[in-house]
């Protein structure tokens, strides 16, 4: 069972395929393939070759390549304080530390079992010393050292959380407020629950209290926090049963106590055919997705990027992992996209990394793809029991649009007519407003309001031949150790040589 072919409802048995159909997993409509069996029983999926890769399409200027492989059903991904990457994996019921690079081969330096025979793990996030880890029925934590790679001591129940039924997964991430956030997904198809399910809910770390923080939720196995903003995002599994094509996923702005519809809504705010009209939908007002996915992508996770490590053009942007369709006569997701956030706003949507289906057959499954410190994405992949690193290279990167900050207003907002660095930009050839380093440098030059300071003023505050009084390595080095009286912006090495390259671009 290690391809990802169309297999006959025998090996199912009858009675496995009448009881996934009572539970709303398969559409008799819908051939039994490759992806049903490893939705409902972790059954199937590939070995990852270079074949494989290399027929996946990214977005420009990104190169894939296998980080890990041998993993098992690889699932939640979150880096330590070390650059180390943890992994679940739910189906084997342990959580991997998976080393990072330090040898520069472009792979894994090693793995090593940090916790097993556990209830199906599913979200983990480090804080405080701590590994907390979400199993079905609990969150839990454990005593966790980052520079030893190792976990101490006996894990410990946080909080009960409730399990059976459908969805047994559960997502975790430590909040801005260091409260715990807990997905729980339904359990069932679509119906009634009696406890607390398809919600989000927030746990005490300290005390184990659990209380709803939002509701009608179907299954939001992904969320994160947006950076600047700080809005609360969630992707959300739509129902079944419903054919092919509705309803949408969702992607959800998630606010404390609000409602986003199900059982009794789903897309935008349209009755759902059994419960719409439900005496309990009676007086409730869902909250609208605030961006619609293809029916059944599966999207399992979106995190995004840090603006201050992000490639041109994804310094507002966040990946979703689409692990894809299995009750859908036509296969959809099954591949990486990025949101990416407007100034006033909108969400649009991108190919990021795209051929998991490949000659008809599924050659992976996308669960979590997150972006690294070194600036790469990390691709989990439960389907083939591998993790991909998807590099940017900016030798081979397109221009992307100049970043503007969720919080910017003004007259100094990157990219826009006014803007500094924009009026700066439109002064170079064409052949120079097209580079990527140049690009980002004005993006920096803005996010740091370096004209605030440098506009008029003393004669030794102007900006004026650069490009001739500094070499790129001078100019790099005083950024990098500016004088007393110059604030010190947060800028790595790849910071300070774009900014240098267009401060000397701008002003030669």
């Amino acid at each position: 069972m290690r391809k990802a072919l169309k297999v006959s409802v025998g090996i199912l048995g009858t009675v496995g395929v009448l009881a996934a159909l009572a539970l709303g997993y398969l559409s008799t409509q819908v051939t039994v393939r490759g992806p049903v069996l490893h939705a409902i029983a972790g059954i199937g999926g590939v070995e990852p070759t270079s074949a494989q890769l290399a027929g996946l399409r990214l977005a420009p200027g990104f190169t894939a390549s296998l980080y890990a492989e041998g993993l098992g059903p690889a699932r939640v991904l979150r880096f330590t304080d070390a650059g180390d990457l943890l992994v679940s994996i739910t189906r084997a019921g342990s959580i991997l530390l998976v080393e990072r690079d330090a040898d520069g081969d472009g792979r894994a330096d090693g793995v090593r079992t940090l916790l097993q025979g556990l209830d199906r793990p599913h979200g983990i996030d480090v804080a405080e010393g701590w590994l907390y880890f979400a199993e079905t029925g609990a969150v839990r934590r454990v005593r966790f050292d980052a520079a030893a790679r190792a976990v101490s001591g006996a894990p410990q129940t946080v909080a009960a959380l409730a399990g059976g039924g459908m969805h047994f997964t559960r997502t975790l991430r430590v909040g801005p407020d260091r409260m715990l956030y807990v997905s729980s997904g339904s359990s069932c198809n679509v119906c009634i629950e009696t406890t607390p399910r398809a919600a989000m809910l927030r746990v005490d770390p300290q005390g184990g209290a659990v209380t709803p923080f939002a509701e009608g939720l179907r299954n939001t196995v992904g969320f994160d926090w947006q950076p600047g903003s700080g809005a609360l995002f969630g992707v959300d599994n739509g129902r079944d049963l419903l054919g092919d094509d509705f309803p949408p996923d969702e992607l959800n702005r998630i606010v404390a106590g609000g409602f986003y519809g199900w059982p009794f809504w789903h897309g935008d705010n349209l009755p759902d055919p059994e419960y719409g009209a439900h005496p309990g939908a009676a007086g409730r007002a869902p909250i609208a997705p605030a961006h619609a996915f293809g029916a059944h992508v599966a999207a399992l996770s979106i995190n995004f990027f840090d603006p201050d490590r992000a490639p041109p053009g994804f310094e507002r942007a966040a990946l979703v992992g689409q692990h894809g369709s299995w009750n859908r006569s036509v296969l959809s997701g099954y591949r990486v996209s990025s949101l990416h956030w407007a100034a006033d706003g909108r969400i649009t949507e991108r190919d990021f990394a795209v051929g998991f289906v490949q000659g008809g057959k599924v050659t992976g499954r996308p669960v979590d793809a997150l972006p690294g410190p070194d600036r790469a994405v990390y691709v989990s992949d439960d389907y083939a029991g591998a993790i991909y690193r998807i590099a940017w290279d900016p030798s081979t990167a397109g221009p992307g649009p100049v970043f503007v900050p969720p919080t910017a207003a003004g007259p100094h907002q990157a990219g826009s007519p006014s803007s500094p660095a924009a009026s700066a930009l439109s002064r170079l050839d064409p052949a120079q407003q097209a580079d990527a380093t140049l690009a980002r440098g004005a993006a920096l030059f803005d996010r740091h309001a370096c004209a605030d300071c440098h506009r008029g003023g003393a004669p030794g505050m102007r900006l004026a031949a650069l490009g001739s009084r500094y070499s790129q390595a001078a100019l790099g080095a005083l950024l990098a150790t500016p004088p007393a009286s110059m604030p010190a912006p947060a800028l790595d090495d790849a910071d300070r040589r774009a900014l240098a390259a267009y401060l000397r671009a701008a002003y030669p």
